[in-house]
């Protein structure tokens, strides 16, 4: 059973993101890019094991027709991710 209670937790044991924040991630990416609308995303909240990091990360990976998979990572919980956030995370 305790198995069973980390899945409903998600990844890593951290809570399951939001499906709105989720939602909210994606369509900040896909405007600051200007993405064509086949472009998808995936946008996860992750646990950070590096000592520089702030210990949850989001990733939103950027996938589109005939390019390689593009990350870019945010140092932030998925709920404090702001535009300016995904335009720094650009320029790494």
């Amino acid at each position: 059973m305790a198995l069973f209670g980390a899945f409903l937790r998600g990844t890593f044991g951290l809570p399951k993101p939001d499906k709105q924040a989720i939602d909210r991630v994606k369509d900040l990416a896909r405007t600051i890019l200007q993405a064509a609308p086949e472009t998808a995303f995936a946008v996860n909240e992750i646990a950070c094991n590096d000592p520089g990091c702030s210990g949850i990360e989001t990733v939103i990976l950027v996938m589109e027709p005939g390019r390689k998979t593009r990350a870019l990572k945010v140092a932030k919980p998925l709920d404090e991710v702001m535009e300016q956030d995904i335009l720094k995370a650009l320029d790494h």
